[in-house]
């Protein structure tokens, strides 16, 4: 008998049926998959609409796609014909048909999966009233006052990134001590950013005249790895973000910050 297919951590089993209810990830989806013979095993039929999502386990009848990588480089290629061994390797990759709607884009798939713009076989288009352009990136000091705008990316101003981390460098930031969940202490550099998104594209952006949307946020820079994943392969953060609520400087984002990470907020020092 077929065997259920693992999709996520909150699905039911029925026989070759999964069940799963991810209430954050709302999609629309009809997709048939080889699976890849390797993390995903098996062929499968997909159909998801909203937060429901349900998979039938079938028959192997769509065949993964393979291509042959002969090995060339020496001494590897000698030491495989010694021992015995086929000097290659197969790349192997899903196979997908079908359609799925999630995040603001529709996501076609016709073949291959391989996650290389020469040989995978998907299309995307994104909606024109979902889409959104960044058309301000803007610095600010510690009252919360305006410091700097931040120039546009362009192809043809060559100097754009050293602009850019020279104003960065001249704008002020906060610096804060705080203990790890170790007890480690730690310095995070705090420095205070907005974005500003035009939404909608074409004849779509008449539905938001006047309602760009605006995002500050406190980008941190820690002086040490933070998190209990530091130290191993996965590694800890150094770096963070937090979005700003009203009225918030540096100082008290950052408190909530550590308040919701689990860290000791200890004081302020000099930059």
């Amino acid at each position: 008998m077929t065997k259920a297919i693992r999709w996520s951590n909150s699905d039911h089993y029925f026989g070759p049926f999964t069940y799963a209810y991810e209430p954050r990830y709302r999609k629309l989806a009809i997709m048939l998959g080889s699976g890849d013979g390797d993390d995903y095993a098996g062929c499968r039929l997909r159909i998801a609409i909203g937060a429901h999502t349900f998979i039938a386990a079938l028959p192997p009848i769509l065949k993964p796609w393979r291509r042959w990588h002969p090995i060339t480089t020496e001494p590897t290629r000698s030491q495989m014909i010694e021992s015995g061994r086929n000097p290659g390797y197969w790349d192997q990759h899903e196979r997908e048909f079908g359609f799925s709607a999630f995040e603001g884009a529709l996501h076609v798939h016709f073949g291959a999966q391989t996650h290389d713009s020469d040989t995978t076989k998907s299309k995307i288009w994104f909606y024109p009233w979902r889409e959104q352009y960044r058309v301000r990136e803007s610095l600010y000091d510690l009252s919360g006052e305006h410091f700097a705008d931040m120039p546009a990316w362009s192809f043809r101003q060559k100097n754009n990134w050293t602009v850019k981390q020279a104003i960065e460098a001249a704008c002020p930031v906060a610096c804060f001590d705080f203990k790890d969940f170790d007890g480690e202490q730690i310095t995070a550099t705090c420095r205070m950013q907005e974005v500003e998104y035009r939404r909608g594209k074409g004849l779509f952006r008449l539905l938001y005249i006047g309602r760009n949307r605006v995002y500050r946020s406190l980008d941190l820079r820690f002086s040490s790895e933070v998190g209990r994943r530091k130290g191993s392969w996965k590694g800890g953060t150094v770096g963070h973000g937090v979005t700003m609520l009203p009225g918030e400087l540096h100082e008290a984002a950052f408190r909530r910050y550590c308040a919701e990470n689990g860290l000791t907020f200890l004081a302020q020092t000099a930059a």
